[in-house]
C-alpha cells in the first residue's frame, strides 16, 4: 500500500518541470534528496500517531481526535478534493500521457478517456470483487517493483557511454530559493503516499508495530528508488531534450536505449501508475466511510461488511466520479501546483498533532527525539510551502478555496442537524 501510493505520477513527470525552474541538474538531484529526508521524518511522525490511534481514517481521524472535529472535517475534505480525488486524477492523466502519447493517439479517441477508463475499472474491481481486487493490487505492485529495478539496472549498465546528458557540460544556473521551494512542494507530492498505511490501520494485523514499520521502510526504499530514477532521467538525455518534458522518463530512456527502451519504460510507467490509481481507490474511500461512521458525512457512505472486510462501495463510487471529473477538466501542471501545496500543509498540520500526544510525553529521551523529528518535518514543510506560495500565489488560492469550502460544508451539515 505504501509503495504503491508513493511510486506514481510524480517521479515520472516532475523533474522535467523542475529542471525548467531550477536550471541545473545538480539542483534537481539535491531537491529529490531533501524531499526524501523530509518524507522519512514525516513517516516516523505518522507512525507515532498511528501507535496512539489505531483506527482507519488518516488525517481526518488524527485531527478530529487530537484537535477538534471541525479541523478533522477540513482534513477529510482536503483528502476528498486533493489527497485522493486530485491525486488519482493526476496519476490517471499521467497514465494516459505515457500509455497513449499524442503521436499514436487515434483521432477518434478523446483526451481523458484512457485515464477515466482506468479509474472506473478499479472502482468496479474494489467495490464488487474485493478479494480479487486486493490480490490484483499486490500483483501489480510486485510487477512494478521488478520492472523498475530491471530498468534501473539496465540503464546503469549503459553508464556513462550511452548517456548523452553526461557528455554535455552546462553552466551552473543561478540558485533561487523560491524555485527550489516550488520544486520541493512538487516533489512532496511524489512522496505523499508515505502515510498510506494510516488510512487502513483498522484492517491491519498488529497495527501498533506494522503500520509505523511499513511507512518507515517503504519510504526509505522509495527514496532510494527515486534518487536512482531521477539520476537516470536528468543525466541520461541532454538538458534541452528533458527541460519541461511531461514524459521525461520516456525521453531519457529513448536517449539511452533507443525506441525499444522508450517503449519499455512507457509500459513500466503505465503499470506503476495503474497500481497507484488502484491503491488510492482502496485508501481514499476508507476516510469518507470513517467520517460517515462518526456522523460528519452522510450515512450513505458507511462501509458494509463483505468477504470479512469493510467495503465502502458508495464512497468508492463517489471517489470514481470526482476523480473522473477532474481528469476531464484539468492538466498535469495545474494538478502539480494545487496538490503539492495543499497536501503539504495538510500533512504538516497532522504531524503537529505529535506535540499534543501524551503517547510521546512519557517516553523520555525517545519522546524528545520523536518530537524533534516532527518539528523538522513541520517547519521544513510549512517553510517550503510559504516560499513556494510567494513564487506561485495560485497555490495559496487553491488551498484557501478548499479550506473555505470545507468549512461551509461542515457548518451546512450542522445546520441540517446532522450529528457533528
Amino acid at each position: 500500500m505504501v509503495v504503491a501510493n508513493m511510486i506514481g505520477a510524480g517521479v515520472f513527470t516532475t523533474s522535467g518541470y523542475a529542471l525548467a525552474d531550477l536550471g541545473d541538474r545538480q539542483y534537481v538531484m539535491l531537491a529529490w534528496g531533501i524531499g526524501g529526508l523530509i518524507a522519512i521524518c514525516g513517516a516516523v511522525s505518522y507512525g507515532q500517531l498511528a501507535q496512539r490511534i489505531s483506527e482507519s481514517g488518516g488525517e481526518y481521524l488524527f485531527l478530529s481526535r487530537l484537535i477538534h472535529p471541525a479541523v478533522g472535517f477540513i482534513a477529510g475534505w482536503v483528502s476528498l478534493l486533493a489527497g485522493f480525488t486530485g491525486a488519482i486524477a493526476f496519476a490517471a492523466t499521467a497514465l494516459e500521457t505515457y500509455a497513449m502519447p499524442e503521436a499514436v493517439r487515434p483521432d477518434w479517441l478523446n483526451p481523458g478517456v484512457v485515464g477515466i477508463a482506468s479509474i472506473v475499472f478499479f472502482g468496479v474491481l474494489h467495490s464488487a470483487v474485493l478479494k480479487t481486487g486486493l490480490r490484483t493490487q499486490n500483483l501489480v505492485v510486485a510487477v512494478k517493483l521488478v520492472l523498475i529495478s530491471a530498468f534501473i539496472a539496465f540503464a546503469l549498465l549503459k553508464f556513462p557511454a550511452q548517456w548523452e546528458g553526461m557528455q554535455v557540460q552546462t553552466e551552473a544556473a543561478d540558485f533561487s530559493i523560491y524555485a527550489l521551494a516550488s520544486t520541493l512542494v512538487w516533489i512532496a507530492l511524489s512522496f505523499s503516499g508515505f502515510n498510506a498505511a494510516v488510512y487502513v490501520t483498522g484492517e491491519v494485523e498488529n497495527p501498533n508495530q506494522n503500520v509505523p514499520r511499513a511507512m518507515l521502510r517503504g519510504t526509505i526504499v522509495v527514496t532510494l528508488i527515486y534518487l536512482a530514477l531521477n539520476f537516470i532521467f536528468v543525466y541520461g538525455a541532454t538538458p534541452e531534450e528533458i527541460t519541461a518534458a511531461h514524459d521525461i522518463a520516456a525521453v531519457a530512456s529513448e536517449s539511452i536505449g533507443g525506441d525499444l527502451l522508450a517503449v519499455v519504460i512507457r509500459i513500466i510507467v503505465s503499470i506503476a501508475l495503474l497500481s497507484s490509481v488502484s491503491a488510492m481507490i482502496v485508501a481514499g474511500p476508507r476516510v469518507y466511510a470513517k467520517m460517515a461512521s462518526d456522523g460528519v458525512f452522510p450515512r450513505l457512505f458507511y462501509a458494509t461488511q463483505r468477504d470479512q472486510l469493510s467495503v465502502p462501495a458508495t464512497a468508492i463510487w463517489l471517489q470514481v466520479f470526482l476523480a473522473s471529473l477532474v481528469v476531464y477538466f484539468s492538466n498535469l501542471q495545474i494538478l502539480l501546483d494545487y496538490l503539492g501545496f495543499t497536501l503539504s500543509v495538510s500533512a504538516a498540520l497532522t504531524v503537529a498533532c505529535v506535540f499534543w500526544s501524551r503517547h510521546n510525553s512519557d517516553a523520555g529521551s525517545a519522546g524528545l527525539l520523536y518530537r524533534g523529528i516532527a518539528l523538522v518535518y513541520v517547519l521544513s514543510t510549512i517553510g517550503l510551502a510559504v516560499l513556494s506560495a510567494v513564487g506561485r500565489p495560485q497555490q495559496l488560492l487553491g488551498f484557501v478555496t478548499t479550506v473555505v469550502s470545507g468549512l461551509l460544508v461542515y457548518f451546512l451539515l450542522a445546520r441540517l442537524k446532522r450529528p457533528v
